[in-house]
């Protein structure tokens, strides 16, 4: 991934929470390999309408990365973008289904959406692939 200085959305950029790196070598038939996962939120349109998005970013890689931003800029197949858990379009929630969980969304999507297109606190951005 690459880090921009300004937002395109056309350029389908995403927000990360650097603390949020997690993951661990794998053993596999070829040998070992790392898969980890970075918290991320987004901004796409979907039917000509802003929603705000947060997920996580994923991938695997041959050894394990010494910081989130190694993580990321080592991070280069981006077809299948990032898993989406919840989303918000100012009407309506798409997402999970725990009461705790989608309070938690809306606490960041809600604000995020109507600030668009400012990076929400404690998020690092714009990465693209």
């Amino acid at each position: 991934m690459i880090r921009e200085t300004r937002f395109l959305i056309s350029r389908r950029p995403y927000a990360v929470d650097l603390t949020s790196l997690r993951g661990g070598l794998r053993e596999t038939p070829r040998g070992s390999s790392y898969r980890g996962r970075i918290g991320a939120v987004w901004f796409r349109r979907r039917k000509g309408v802003t929603v705000a998005c947060i997920g996580t970013l994923w991938d695997f890689q041959d050894t394990a990365p010494t910081s989130a931003v190694e993580f990321l800029e080592r991070h280069t197949d981006g077809r299948y973008g990032g898993d989406c858990d919840g989303r918000w379009d100012g009407e309506r929630y798409w997402g999970a289904q725990e009461p705790a969980v989608i309070e938690q969304h809306l606490a960041l999507l809600r604000p995020m959406l109507a600030n668009y297109p400012n990076i929400p606190d404690g998020f690092d951005g714009w990465w693209k692939f």
